[in-house]
């Protein structure tokens, strides 16, 4: 085949292979403690990918982390335009502060590199259409990290869902208890809602998932800070959805103000219940006790307890030791994916992202009516 002067041979199947499989060279832009010990470790374990460089407004510690990586490129950057190593990167990976990541992410796809982002997408509305609507004109993928959904418990619990193991869906909880003594980013109270903002992300994209329709906004319910913070003490959040003509309860309860720091989400249904530790990565899935006798009553105490423990000892080593992932090794596989092949990345594109961002600025719409609306900012 002839194409301009020069002869153009096909490949053969070898080669295709070595171009199919040539490394998607990935830079980082943000080296906060989710940047360092869930993005940099779930790179390392894939094969496609090769961190080829490394940004943060902190020079010195882009430096420090790419001596301990071994990775010759980094430089100190608070935008695209001021990455020295930006050529070279096929995707950037932006892990900032949320109010950074709409100027990041539009920049990078204008530079023509692919992107994924850490949650929340963007801080409004407007914004997160604006770049989800640039990558499709650009031709690249965009792709955000709701990680939880592929966990190896949300997983279990999903298998179990479509192998109706649970049965008729009857309800949907989630309920989040935060310990504000826990570590925490600097900047959470400088969000709408602050740190409601920042983590509600995690509960709406996992009832998002495992709720059996669309879910429509009901009510939302919250109670001020007990010491004056921007983040409210509680929110509680009702959603419906409809199946067979029929309405189902999803519920969002967040307390912000607790004792100990919980995630748990739970469906359930007419045959059984399956509950997820979010933290501790952990599937429980407790058969219908019917009428809650004492046999069913200490049948039930004892598969819970026996369920957590030997789960307990598989994870809670690999917790200890900082190397349970929670499902971002899936959510940069997926992204290698897309990019491959050109679609868009399953249950993590940008409008995914944009979908989860409505569903919160909706919530914090309803607590604060009177504020400016970030979902119209």
């Amino acid at each position: 085949m002839i194409i301009g002067s020069k002869p153009f041979v096909l490949p053969g199947r070898n080669e295709l292979q070595v171009i199919k499989m040539q490394k998607i060279r990935i830079g980082l832009v943000g080296l906060g403690w989710v940047s360092t010990h869930r993005h940099i470790p779930a790179l390392l374990r894939n094969p496609r990918f090769e961190i080829i460089g490394l940004a943060d407004r902190d020079a010195a510690l882009a430096a420090r982390w790419a001596r301990k990586l071994g990775i010759r490129q980094h430089c100190g950057a608070s935008s695209i335009a001021e990455i020295d190593w930006l050529s070279k990167a096929d995707a950037i990976d932006v892990v900032t502060a949320p109010m950074a990541h709409y100027a990041l992410i539009k920049d990078a796809l204008l530079a023509g590199k692919h992107v994924i982002t850490e949650k929340p997408f963007t801080m409004t509305a407007l914004e997160g259409e604006e770049l989800v609507e640039l990558a499709k004109l650009a031709g690249k993928r965009l792709a955000i990290v709701h990680n939880f959904q592929f966990a190896s418990s949300t997983q279990r619990l999903i298998r179990d869902l479509e192998n109706d193991e649970i049965g008729t869906v009857r309800s949907v909880v989630a309920f989040q208890w935060g310990n504000p003594l826990r570590r925490l980013p600097v900047w959470y109270e400088d969000l709408p809602g602050g740190l409601f903002f920042d983590e509600s992300p995690h509960l709406l994209y996992l009832v998002r998932r495992l709720a059996p329709g669309p879910l429509r906004l009901v009510n939302v319910d919250s109670c001020p800070s007990t010491s004056g913070k921007n983040t409210p003490a509680s929110v509680d959040a009702s959603f419906r959805t409809e199946v067979n003509g029929k309405e189902i309860p999803v519920t969002v309860s967040c307390r912000f103000e607790a004792p100990l720091s919980e995630w748990h989400v739970a469906v359930l249904g007419d045959k059984a219940v399956g509950m997820v530790d979010v933290f501790r990565d952990i599937y429980l899935k407790l058969p219908n006790d019917g009428l809650h006798l004492a046999s069913t009553v200490l049948r039930t105490s004892w598969r819970a307890t026996a369920m957590h423990w030997f789960q307990h000892f598989i994870n809670g080593p690999l917790h200890f030791a900082g190397r349970l992932l929670y499902g971002n090794q899936t959510i940069f596989q997926r992204f290698a994916a897309a990019i491959d092949n050109g679609h868009e990345a399953k249950d993590v594109s940008g409008e995914d992202a944009l979908a989860v961002l409505k569903m919160q600025l909706a919530i914090i719409e309803a607590i604060d009516p009177g504020r400016d609306s970030p979902a119209q900012a």
